[in-house]
Order: C-alpha cells, then sequence, then structure tokens
C-alpha cells in the first residue's frame, strides 16, 4: 500500500477484560486469526465468509475499540491491521496465545 491518500483509524489498547471481550466472539476470533496469518494489512472483505456486511463492520468495529486492529483507507478500499506490537507491548504474550490456539484449532482443508 502507498501513503497517498490514506485515513488510518485505531485506538488505545483497552484493557486485557475488554480485549478478551472482543476475542470471545468466534467471529471476530477468525478475522484476528486471519490477520495474524496474513501479517499484513488485508481488505476487511476478506476477512469473513458467512456473515453480510453489516454484521462484519460491527464486528471490525469492536476490535478496532478494543485497540486490537485499526481500519485503513486507502484510495477508496478499507483494509485492517493487526497490532499486534501495540498488544504486545501493553499485554505482553496475549495475541500470540490466542493466534496459535486458534490455529491448532482450526480444520485442516
Amino acid at each position: 500500500m502507498t501513503e497517498t491518500n490514506r485515513v488510518v483509524e485505531a485506538f488505545p489498547v483497552a484493557p486485557v477484560q475488554t480485549v478478551l471481550d472482543a476475542l470471545h466472539d468466534p467471529v471476530r476470533l477468525e478475522m484476528v486469526r486471519r490477520l495474524a496469518n496474513a501479517g499484513t494489512p488485508v481488505r476487511c472483505g476478506l476477512l469473513y465468509d458467512t456473515i453480510n456486511k453489516s454484521t462484519a463492520t460491527h464486528h471490525l468495529k469492536t476490535l478496532r475499540q478494543a485497540g486490537l486492529t485499526e481500519k485503513i483507507i486507502e484510495d477508496g478500499q478499507t483494509y485492517a491491521r493487526l497490532r499486534t506490537e501495540e498488544v504486545a507491548r501493553e499485554l505482553p504474550g496475549l495475541l500470540d496465545a490466542v493466534v496459535a490456539a486458534a490455529n491448532r484449532s482450526e480444520p485442516k482443508d
């Protein structure tokens, strides 16, 4: 992604209870898992399969308000980025453990 016409929206990392509450939902956990495995910002539409756009928007907002992700709007496209470093600084080891557990429980194709 280039720096042209770019808007970023992020919140501070929330307390552990809020972060865990955000990760408790299976849809949001899957979004975080996909973002972590991608290692780069991902177009929001690629983060969900079985829900409609308005529900996905709600889940992405919840993750953003918990400080787990940031929204990047660039040249009319919306991306989500997992705030790995920021979360690790505030809640060391939490995100790595949650994503590793989610990857282990994901059925293999």
